[in-house]
């Protein structure tokens, strides 16, 4: 039941043309349009794919909420949120702006905040601490992922607004210098190649309460892997994040390369791969599949037709 839903939901949507790449970094201007892949993997490790499952790609944005609770795991919440807030903003995900109250990010989906977390792993991660980050990815997608070296180097060419974000953060005492040595470490993060399967396993393991369910291994804490579904669900979603919790309801992370990964508590998670992308910066076809994959296995977390998922727990 699960193949077959996917597969109609590949088939109806893989003609739509709504969209442009992204091409604000220049090296993702030359993805191809006509990738679009569908994977889900259950919390028990079963794997459902249709498409271009297997097709490389930045992680982009979608690094955010991963190392979100990196920082977590490595400084504890008190320390976390010293650094970073957890609500939304209403502005675009590349904004400089800060709480007037505390001159912290407010929140770790948007770029400053993301930035602030970055600095938090070089900070407290060891002697290499972009390692860290790319073990505790490969990690959470049960295989050894690398750097697109082409998008790195263009992000860092390119990346003066982030520049400003971070000197701002340096002079409010968000982050400490170096800042260029964590501004690096970020473009590095967004730039780590990722699979539409990968995303998947990688929800899957937040899926499963942080232990990866192809591998067993556990990579972040239960209470870690709360903290960041949370702030995923209110704030993931670039400026569509509302009317995201009104269509799908589901913990989620978009990326400008046309990734969405999507979290189905204890039961499965999403990843979807195509690269153009709405007035928003999400996927076309990734948010249209999203919404249908939730009206036909009951998966917003308000569905009122079953209770706490059991119209998938059917399907499983």
């Amino acid at each position: 039941m699960i193949q077959s839903t996917l597969d109609a939901i590949h088939e109806r949507h893989k003609g739509l043309n709504e969209g442009r790449v992204a091409d604000y970094i220049p090296a993702l201007g030359e993805a191809d349009p006509g990738h679009f892949g569908i994977a889900v993997v259950t919390a028990d490790g079963q794997t459902y794919t249709v498409g271009d499952t297997d097709v490389p790609f930045t992680i982009q944005s979608i690094s955010k909420p991963l190392s979100f609770a990196l920082a977590l795991e490595a400084c504890g919440a008190e320390e976390t949120y010293r650094h970073v807030g957890t609500e939304p903003t209403g502005d675009s995900f590349n904004a400089i702006n800060f709480d007037e109250a505390t001159n912290r990010p407010f929140n770790p989906m948007v770029n400053a905040g993301a930035i602030a977390m970055s600095a938090l792993i070089h900070d407290n991660c060891g002697a290499d601490p972009f390692e860290t980050i790319r073990s505790t990815y490969s990690r959470l997608a049960g295989r050894g992922l690398d750097v697109d070296d082409i998008v790195y180097r263009s992000e860092k060419e390119t990346g003066h607004r982030n520049r400003a974000i971070a000197h701002l953060m340096r002079h409010a005492n968000i982050i400490k210098d170096p800042v260029e040595d964590k501004l690096d470490l970020y473009f590095r993060q967004c730039s780590i190649r990722v699979t539409a399967k990968d995303l998947a396993v990688m929800a899957a393991t937040l899926t499963n309460i942080g232990q990866n369910p192809l591998t067993g291994e556990t990579v972040f804490s239960p209470l870690n892997v709360r903290h960041a579904l949370s702030v995923m669900f209110t704030c993931g979603m670039y400026d569509y994040a509302g009317q995201w919790a009104v269509d799908v309801g589901l913990p989620a992370k978009s990326g400008v390369s046309g990734g969405i990964m999507a979290v189905v508590n204890r039961q499965i998670g999403i990843g979807i791969f195509s690269p153009p992308l709405d007035a928003y910066g999400n996927s076309v076809r990734g948010i249209k599949a999203c919404v249908d994959l939730a009206e036909e296995f009951g998966l917003h977390a308000f569905e009122f037709t079953n209770a706490g998922g059991g119209l998938l727990k059917a399907y499983l």
